[in-house]
């Protein structure tokens, strides 16, 4: 390992919207992907190994790390027990104005309220830029976290989703943003 090598530490933690891979370094949880079936983890873990120069290693359920109180966190939103993430952050995978955009939708849209891409494009000090902000969703790294669902059409549709349309509903239906399925 070299010197520029940062220890990462995965797992996989299931929730309504199905399994969700979380990875944390010693900065903060660093990434969230949804879908966390073993070739979607495969790429993921692949990609953290190419990013941070180290293989990713496996929680070891019951030692403390870095994950532990993301999977605490990530827990207790699915219960519906707790509507703002308190964790550090690893912004690593995320830069420029993509960057910006994410920590001013983790800052600025709480739970149960949706912003448009437009309004988000304001709050930058970037009008206009509702395209640019709309592929820094499709960018974030941690979704769920940094509430990328929350972001919709200024028309009222529910816009793009890196999880799929159907997660996306999930994850405002749970924050009641939108009604629950009936069945």
């Amino acid at each position: 390992m070299s010197s520029t090598a940062q220890f990462v530490e995965w797992t996989v933690v299931g929730s309504d919207i199905g399994p969700l891979f979380l990875a944390a370094t010693g900065q903060g949880l660093v990434n969230v992907v949804f879908h966390a079936e073993d070739p979607v983890c495969e790429r993921a873990v692949g990609a953290l190994a190419t990013r941070f120069g180290a293989e990713p290693a496996p929680a070891v359920p019951g030692r403390p790390g870095p994950l532990e109180e993301p999977i605490r966190q990530v827990e207790a939103y699915f219960d519906g027990t707790l509507r703002a993430f308190t964790l550090p952050l690893d912004w690593s995978l995320s830069s420029g104005f993509n960057r910006q955009v994410l920590r001013e939708l983790a800052a600025g849209v709480p739970y149960g309220t949706v912003v448009g891409y437009g309004d988000l494009a304001d709050r930058v000090g970037q009008p206009g830029a509702a395209q640019a902000v709309g592929a820094a969703m499709g960018s974030n790294p941690l979704p769920v976290v940094v509430p990328c669902h929350r972001v919709v059409e200024s028309h009222g549709g529910l816009g793009g989703f890196g999880g799929g349309l159907e997660t996306k509903r999930q994850l405002l239906a749970l924050e009641g943003v939108l009604p629950r399925p009936l069945f």
